[in-house]
């Protein structure tokens, strides 16, 4: 209880600094930012901006391949949640992280989603996508551009604290996660926690598959 009440109060907290803390919203500012980064005008965009929007685009689609599983087993499925945080960030997700049951089991079958976010190949891609963002990102950015909008821009700002907060958050599932993918290493727990992003993507591409109910019936079936 205490813990979810602690969710609550982030939420809540990340709200509030939002809207009375942060610097100005530069509202023109910000719909011709995203005007060029959907209709793929990225040469105008400082690419730290561009690299940074886009992974934290990849910290939900991380989140997503825990989530949608964790979500089977709940009593509110992941994918209202999903949804908003496509919008909403991590605004969109802290609700469901307080709202879920710690849970380590999965039952029933897994269909052509889930298989997708349950494959090794699902983190390789996002990991390769990740790398090619922070050679771009760091490769090729301007630093002091990106603090001063940092420094003077809410959208800019906000959608920083977001990423640093998909991190610390990571945490919260993916114990939740190991157990049921029947994790070996416990030591890789410790790598999944504390490397920022690249720790996460590390465990969708090492996590073994889920084993949908079916499978573990054949599986009996098979030994006797």
């Amino acid at each position: 209880m205490t813990f979810k009440l602690a969710l609550w109060l982030l939420w809540a907290g990340f709200i509030a600094y939002i809207l009375l803390l942060a610097p100005p919203l530069h509202l023109d500012e910000t719909l011709t930012l995203l005007k060029n980064i959907f209709t793929l005008q990225w040469a105008a965009i400082n690419p730290i901006i561009l690299s940074l929007f886009s992974l934290v685009g990849i910290w939900l689609l991380i989140y997503s391949g825990l989530l949608f599983i964790d979500g089977r087993m709940q009593w509110i499925p992941f994918w209202p949640f999903a949804i908003a945080s496509v919008g909403s960030g991590v605004l969109g997700l802290l609700p469901y992280l307080a709202l879920r049951e710690p849970n380590q089991q999965f039952s029933g079958q897994k269909d052509a989603f889930l298989n997708l976010l349950d494959s090794r190949l699902y983190g390789i891609v996002l990991t390769f996508s990740t790398v090619i963002l922070l050679v771009y990102g760091f490769g090729f950015g301007d630093w002091g551009d990106y603090v001063q909008q940092f420094q003077s821009d809410r959208f800019i700002n906000g959608m920083s604290l977001a990423f640093c907060l998909f991190y610390l958050l990571f945490p919260t599932v993916v114990g939740d996660d190991m157990a049921r993918h029947r994790f070996p290493n416990a030591q890789v727990f410790l790598a999944v926690v504390f490397v920022p992003l690249l720790g996460s993507l590390a465990y969708l591409c090492l996590r073994p598959p889920l084993v949908s109910s079916a499978s573990r019936e054949e599986s009996l079936i098979t030994n006797r």
